[in-house]
């Protein structure tokens, strides 16, 4: 071969190596792009109560002593000896009366329910305001319409709760005495069932 052959034949071989290593480039597969995945829906959290946090993974009695709003209910169940029981799996619904809703009860009502020979008394009504299983606002809405517009709620004391709809998310109770309980703070989640807020101290039959 001549050295102008060699010449010519060098970039036509570097040429013919370029098309083959392309080729061979095609000839791999393709690597799949990886799926994309949406990102996991973030809970809503807890409302604030009496000016703390809530926390769905602590119990009833854990989250009701942090609410400067319920100093009295906590001391009610501390002396009815029922914190066991709500701090228990239950689960259990639990419409919670603010110390105003206490403090509007006729002057002495408090007091006289707190003293260790009205006990009994004092259980009736705080288990007038639990309810068995876990009815969160949707849940008892539900029940309302199901009831042509009043659904009736047993409590664990053995008496019943009507409930009733004044417009989306407005939640209102009358116990037995005919005196209503709105709902001021709906769906505060808890390990063991729910808590709403109410603004009256219900009272049972009898």
């Amino acid at each position: 071969m001549s050295y102008r052959s060699s010449l010519m034949f060098r970039p036509l071989a570097f040429a013919g190596l370029l098309s083959l290593s392309a080729l061979a480039a095609c000839s791999q597969p393709m690597m799949a792009a990886a799926p994309m995945t949406a990102p996991a829906p973030v809970a809503a959290a807890n409302p604030m109560v009496g000016g703390a946090a809530m926390y769905a993974n602590k119990d009833i009695v854990d989250n009701a002593v942090n609410s400067a709003d319920h100093t009295t209910l906590v001391a009610a169940v501390k002396a009815a000896g029922l914190v066991d029981t709500l701090k228990s799996p239950g689960p259990f619904t639990v419409f919670a009366p603010t110390n105003a809703a206490f403090d509007a009860l006729p002057k002495g009502t408090v007091a006289s329910l707190l003293k260790p020979q009205n006990k009994p008394a004092l259980v009736k009504v705080l288990t007038y305001h639990v309810v068995p299983g876990t009815m969160d606002s949707k849940a008892i809405m539900a029940a309302i319409a199901q009831g042509g517009g009043k659904a009736t709620l047993t409590t664990v004391q053995g008496g019943t709760l009507t409930a009733t709809s004044g417009g989306p998310g407005m939640i209102t109770l009358t116990d037995a005495k005919g005196r209503k309980s709105m709902v001021t703070i709906a769906d505060v989640y808890q390990s063991n069932g729910v808590i709403h807020v109410v603004n009256t101290v219900m009272l049972p039959p009898g």
